[in-house]
């Protein structure tokens, strides 16, 4: 990914910060452990990606009533999660500061690490046994 504009400038500049502040802040322990309750996984995505999108839009400079326009919610929502009040709010600027002090880094917690290199270690053995069958039936094809 190029360089994240940690104060952006333009539309690009704000989908790139947006992004980064989403992506980082959904593999944080934090969201994964909230995200765990179907229930609750719904709008915990859907207030991350607007505490993310309004943030970015307005280190550009955006004004309240505009990022409210654009995201299609009340401005006292914008203002709400600008100002930390909200627990996605609070975490998008927590990962803002991240953001700032590291660049941007997505780590998995350790034991979803773990289930994921589990996860590729089985399909890499699955696709091992493909490869040798389809080279069997290969070797002894009547059309070669």
């Amino acid at each position: 990914m190029s360089e994240i504009p940690v104060k952006p400038i333009g539309r690009e500049d704000i989908r790139k910060l947006e992004s980064a502040l989403l992506v980082m802040s959904l593999y944080d322990r934090e969201t994964l452990e909230a995200i765990k309750d179907p229930s609750a996984r719904v709008t915990w995505v859907d207030s991350l990606y607007i505490a993310a999108a309004a943030f970015a839009r307005e280190r550009a400079g955006m004004p309240v009533s505009k990022i409210a326009e654009e995201l299609g919610v009340t401005e006292a929502t914008v203002r709400r999660h600008l100002k930390g009040e909200t627990k996605a709010g609070q975490l998008v600027m927590r990962i803002y500061e991240r953001l700032l002090k590291e660049g941007f880094k997505v780590e998995l917690p350790p034991e979803l690490a773990e289930q994921c290199e589990a996860k590729v270690k089985e399909l890499r053995e699955k696709l091992e046994k493909v490869k040798k069958a389809l080279a069997e039936i290969l070797a002894v094809a009547p059309w070669r």
